[in-house]
């Protein structure tokens, strides 16, 4: 009976040592990973991939918005900068005088009447532009009447344009500076039509203003005035190419106290030239045509043709 028992005994045993052999041979990647070596699977990372893709796209829309909102606004800045900037259109100037037929200037309704108007003509020969900076920093306005021979070169063209730039209207007083009344019509119209294009040319405006040189309007010079709407100026008075006058003391004097007095009046129109001489008395002519209390006409209140248009 005991060694029934210890039979029994036996071959327990052996099953347990062969049911632990079988159990410590199963693979480890059967069993459960260890924590440090767990991945997501294949459908779990492509759902966080997507989900990351998604974020940055969503980021880079709302960048890109944010940006497309300080464009936007960086436009509109400029815009509006750009409104600011954009000169207003001038409106015309109301004219306040007019030219009579003896060549004085008429106040309109209750304008000033005592004033002068300061017209320079054979610009730009020397002195032209020292002459402008002269009237600009005296606050002076004038008229400049334009010889054709100082455009034909660069410098003269350049000096124009200065002389316009700087405020002053500029007038056509021909090409060469002949007496029109002894040249035929077809050298009148030489002498005249091409400078009236050339100084349009060069200021961007159209002429308003023609002086015949040595005041010899023609018919035909009126007429090519009239079809530009151009005022046909002549003037009140001048002296300065007089030999006796070639003095800045003496032009002074002369210009302040005309021989016969009477031509200083309300309204005169004064000749001057673009002479040294000349360019040496304008500041004390000016200063003293002020000092007897008349006021430097300014152009721009002189009616013209072309007023309001």
């Amino acid at each position: 009976m005991w060694k029934g028992t210890t039979m029994r005994v036996f071959m327990m045993i052996a099953a347990l040592l062969l049911l632990l052999a079988a159990c410590s041979g199963q693979p480890e990647s059967q069993g459960t990973p260890k924590t440090g070596d767990q991945k997501d699977p294949p459908a779990q990372q492509d759902q966080n991939d997507n989900k990351e893709t998604e974020e940055d796209q969503s980021k880079g829309e709302d960048t890109a918005k944010g940006e497309s909102k300080k464009d936007d606004k960086q436009m509109d800045e400029d815009k509006g900068d750009q409104e600011k900037e954009k000169p207003k259109k001038e409106e015309p100037v109301k004219p306040k005088y007019v030219m009579n037929e003896n060549y004085y200037i008429d106040p309109i309704d209750n304008a000033d009447p005592k004033v002068v108007l300061l017209t320079i003509d054979d610009a730009p020969d020397e002195h032209a532009v020292e002459m402008a900076k002269t009237l600009k920093k005296l606050h002076a306005p004038a008229i400049f009447f334009i010889m054709g021979t100082f455009i034909d070169n660069k410098e003269g063209k350049k000096e124009i344009k200065k002389i316009h730039e700087m405020g002053f209207p500029v007038g056509n007083h021909t090409i060469t500076h002949p007496t029109l009344s002894q040249i035929s019509k077809e050298e009148q119209r030489e002498e005249i039509v091409p400078l009236y294009e050339e100084l349009k040319d060069l200021t961007g405006e159209p002429v308003k203003f023609f002086r015949a040189p040595h005041g010899d309007n023609t018919e035909l010079s009126d007429k090519l005035a009239a079809e530009r709407d151009v005022l046909v100026m002549n003037w009140s008075y001048g002296y300065d190419w007089h030999e006796k006058y070639q003095d800045p003391e003496a032009l002074t004097q002369i210009m302040l106290h005309p021989d016969p007095e009477g031509l200083l009046r309300d309204g005169a129109i004064l000749l001057l030239h673009d002479r040294d001489w000349t360019a040496k008395a304008l500041d004390d002519i000016v200063k003293g045509l002020r000092e007897m209390g008349y006021t430097l006409l300014d152009p721009a209140l002189l009616k013209t043709p072309q007023s309001g248009k």
